[in-house]
């Protein structure tokens, strides 16, 4: 037992601001103060201190042996409300027929969306390049874990989960949609764009067009980045894919990148998920694997353990129950789900 996935504490500013730099991400900035104030939103949210509106919630995933964080990721319990909303591009097929000349078309034309009640987003994951393709599945853990304490927590998250996911981008970072659409819309380039978006949407609303796109008008490069993903992304989405999110048939109105949900109680680890009694044994032959997790001392912690579990019970090895301090008897949250 080497690695758990816990939620973040103010004590990890260091180790998360070293992952931090190895990335150049909006969410996960390379900025100690951006961090430290992440960090307390965080612990707010988990204190149950803010409301479904300001609620982000971060995990990080430690390497017990070496005390390194070796990963994070992050929900944000509701992405789009009246002050700020989420915007996005549906996908929406058009038909156009002459009956003169006997031929019709069916277009597909992008249609600026505006949601003032969001889902729950699903985000924010990355894994130290120290610890990627190693037989722990890094980052399968650190992203899988976290929806453990989605079913432990239902209330506090909408009924719908989201994802957005990176689309492909060229080798000096630019998005070719956005060259094709946003930018000549805002005259602005696509990084500067979209780290605007994270602190004020406005511009969009002001500056993007209100009719119909038809993609069509658009160059190839840019109708052929849409509603794709990067390679990098690739194992993410069919990770997610796997859960049970599908492709809403949107994309993010600055590079095109689908936006994938699912209903929350549809998510396998969450339908499968259940508490059970710790029990305490010397059965050495644990049959299964399962993603597990408990709430000590009001902090959730988890990991991916080897386990023997009935409908109401639970047995851990020894190295697990050490790893999450537990005694016996307690309550473990735990899920086989994939």
């Amino acid at each position: 037992m080497n690695f758990i996935v816990r939620e973040v504490v103010e004590g990890d500013l260091n180790s998360v601001f070293d992952l931090a730099q190895q990335f150049s991400l909006l969410n996960l900035p390379a900025d100690k103060k951006a961090i430290a104030k992440k960090i307390e939103q965080s612990q707010a949210s988990f204190a149950g201190e803010l409301p479904i509106t300001e609620a982000n919630y971060m995990f990080v995933t430690e390497d017990l042996e070496n005390k390194i964080i070796a990963g994070s990721s992050q929900i944000k319990a509701k992405h789009g409300t009246p002050i700020n909303p989420n915007y996005s591009f549906k996908l929406i097929k058009k038909e156009r027929f002459s009956r003169d000349l006997g031929i019709g078309f069916i277009h597909q034309v992008l249609r600026l969306k505006l949601d003032t009640n969001g889902a729950t987003e699903i985000g924010g994951l990355v894994v130290s390049k120290n610890y990627r393709r190693r037989p722990e599945k890094i980052g399968r853990m650190t992203s899988l874990n976290r929806f453990l304490y989605i079913g432990m927590h239902p209330e506090k998250f909408e009924n719908e989960l989201m994802a957005e996911m990176a689309p492909p981008l060229t080798d000096e970072g630019r998005s070719e949609f956005w060259e094709a659409l946003g930018r000549r819309f805002t005259g602005m380039p696509y990084q500067e764009a979209d780290a605007l978006s994270r602190q004020n949407k406005e511009f969009i609303r002001s500056l993007f067009p209100e009719e119909d796109i038809y993609l069509c008008l658009l160059d190839s490069q840019a109708r052929l980045v849409i509603g794709r993903v990067g390679p990098e992304t690739m194992p993410a989405l069919h990770m997610l894919e796997s859960l049970g999110f599908k492709y809403k048939d949107e994309v993010d109105p600055f590079d095109g990148g689908p936006h994938i949900a699912v209903p929350t109680q549809e998510v396998s680890l969450i339908k499968a998920g259940k508490w059970r009694n710790l029990k305490l044994s010397d059965q050495s032959e644990f049959d299964k694997q399962a993603l597990i997790a408990v709430e000590k001392e009001g902090r959730f912690i988890s990991c991916t353990s080897a386990v023997k579990m009935n409908e109401t019970e639970i047995i851990l090895p020894p190295l697990t129950c050490k790893a999450l301090n537990l005694e016996g008897g307690e309550k473990v949250y735990s899920s086989e789900g994939r």
